[in-house]
């Protein structure tokens, strides 16, 4: 099964099972991925977190279901997953703009959110630059936080990371560590605990020196990587490429996201420049 159809094959379960409880790893598990590997390709892809959709794609669903049925709200709000009437008129009127019982009357819009089907472009005329490595393992040392990808969390957590990295003098003191095989500073992800939906994030450098106090350490393993350029003033161009490299590269390329950490390589210069460099490397198979 190609890498489209096994993400499509997961959003189609989502939309047979709306009215089911799911979890982030009963999803991903139709894609053949990792709880923590789907989120994130689904949230580049959508820029909307797993939950986000189901919840979207609920109250879509609720808001067609009150204009054509005669039913009870309360029975409604518990169809899609709301324990109280109060819940479901508050999820409803931020999605819709109006209460349920607005919507019953018929007064005022609705906001629909359909079923999502992928649809990847391969575009020829703006290439990408990449090079495959082979590297052995390698440590790496940092300070790394713990983040829920279940609700997105992540998203908004790790750039307060990095703006706490650059201003507490973290990101000076890894500088003066990285003497591994990778130059710059690292954005590492580490898949933590599937159970708990959590990932590790770390801050990091390519180094031979001992933990500490405040920095820990980290293996990298031995990986064939994709290693792609990123040009461009940060974090526009970093958002960019990802977006880039899963609805561009993955599909056409033959090769698949090994599982490992991948990273974020921030070179030493002006991250606003718009000719900064930057790059990312991805372990494949």
């Amino acid at each position: 099964m190609s890498w489209i159809e096994s993400l499509q094959r997961a959003i189609d379960y989502m939309e047979e099972n709306l009215l089911e409880d799911m979890t982030v790893d009963d999803i991903a598990k139709k894609a053949n991925a990792s709880g923590f590997h789907f989120q994130r390709t689904f949230s580049l892809l959508t820029d909307l977190s797993v939950g986000e959709y189901l919840r979207r794609r609920r109250l879509t669903l609720a808001a067609e279901e009150l204009c054509r049925i005669n039913g009870k709200v309360i029975d409604i709000a518990l169809k899609y997953g709301y324990e109280t009437p109060e819940a479901f008129t508050k999820a409803f009127r931020r999605q819709h703009g109006i209460s349920p019982r607005e919507a019953r009357k018929l007064t005022g819009k609705l906001k629909s959110y359909n079923r999502l089907t992928i649809q990847v472009k391969l575009k020829g005329a703006d290439p990408m630059q990449y090079k495959l490595a082979d590297l052995e393992s390698f440590e790496v040392i940092g300070m790394k936080q713990a983040f829920s990808y279940a609700n997105g969390e992540n998203l908004a957590g790790i750039p307060k990371m990095w703006n706490n990295a650059n201003q507490d003098g973290t990101s000076d003191t890894l500088i003066s560590k990285n003497n591994g095989p990778v130059k710059g500073i690292l954005g590492v992800c580490v898949d933590n605990d599937s159970e708990a939906k959590q990932m590790d994030y770390w801050i990091a450098a390519a180094s031979d020196e001992e933990a500490s106090e405040k920095l820990s350490k980290l293996e990298i393993p031995a990986s064939k990587w994709a290693i792609f350029e990123v040009h461009g003033a940060m974090p526009d161009a970093m958002q960019n490429a990802w977006k880039k490299i899963f609805s561009e590269w993955f599909p056409s390329s033959g090769y698949e996201h090994a599982g490992t950490p991948d990273l974020e390589v921030y070179t030493f210069g002006d991250a606003s420049s718009s000719d900064y460099y930057s790059e990312i490397w991805i372990p494949v198979k």
